[in-house]
């Protein structure tokens, strides 16, 4: 039997498209489980990562999802690489859509489109190099908070930090610095993102919005690398935690939900499945 494909439905209808890490599925630092341990919810671990375990979501989300699925054109939008999401196991189908490296690329049934990366190439070419602002975050970078540093599929640059020795204002005077480059910063959770402006989720997921023929979209994220596709969408969610909480983005038709951890991700998944009726 050919398995069922999530996205793979009639025209019309609705695309969900929502980020993954600190959204929907939750590294153990990130649970937040400060509830009595017998109220603590069941957990799905949905990615390992050197034979360990990585990531969570809780059962109740595990099952949401998973009927979703079945009603909607279900689309991941995350800044992982297509390796880091291909460790990643959803309740479900898989989904035949999903959009890595922040928009960098578009994969179909697992594989990344060739037409989607030329027209990204395109649109980054001016934008001041990777070269540069690599060079630029490394040169002001310290060794006693940077961990690691990595360049993602040639696209953009991250730094992994100690966010405890982190100076408070590093983040900020890195992005007065990047905004006349044409690039963005992003603090999310111990990585500091680069990336370059036309490098959105939004275009990606319109793109296939006209390729899968909705009428809908819906959004959710945390972060400010978020923040193009919750306002493109129209009807969205943020959980009560990241960049977007903090700072207390908000805009009329995105929903600010006072769940933080994986239970926000429970949360927005069972809202998406009501505003879906």
């Amino acid at each position: 039997m050919t398995p069922t494909i999530a996205g793979s439905g009639p025209a019309g209808g609705t695309l969900v498209a929502s980020d993954l890490d600190r959204t929907l599925i939750y590294s153990a630092a990130a649970l937040e489980l400060t509830m009595p341990d017998p109220e603590a919810p069941r957990l799905l671990c949905v990615e390992t990562y050197e034979h360990r375990p990585l990531s969570y979501l809780t059962e109740q989300a595990a099952g949401l999802l998973a009927a979703l699925c079945e009603r909607a054109v279900f689309v991941p939008a995350t800044t992982r690489t297509p390796e880091q999401y291909r460790r990643i196991r959803l309740p479900g189908p898989p989904p035949r859509y999903a959009v890595c490296a922040n928009g960098g690329h578009l994969l179909v049934d697992g594989e990344s489109d060739p037409e989607w990366r030329e027209r990204v190439r395109e649109r980054l070419t001016g934008c001041a190099p990777l070269a540069q602002v690599r060079d630029h975050m490394l040169g002001r970078a310290r060794p006693e908070w940077l961990l690691k540093e990595r360049v993602a599929d040639g696209l953009f640059a991250y730094l992994v930090v100690e966010r405890a020795l982190l100076p408070d204002t590093w983040v900020k005077e890195l992005a007065a610095w990047a905004g006349p480059q044409g690039w963005s910063v992003s603090l999310q959770g111990r990585k500091i993102y680069a990336v370059p402006h036309p490098l959105t989720k939004s275009a990606a997921v319109a793109e296939v919005a006209r390729r899968a023929g909705t009428e809908r979209t819906f959004a959710a994220g945390d972060s400010l690398l978020d923040a193009d596709l919750l306002r493109a969408a129209d009807v969205a969610w943020r959980p009560a935690h990241g960049e977007l909480a903090d700072s207390g983005w908000q805009l009329p038709h995105v929903r600010a939900l006072p769940e933080r951890g994986v239970l926000a991700g429970e949360t927005i998944l069972r809202r998406m499945s009501s505003a879906l009726n």
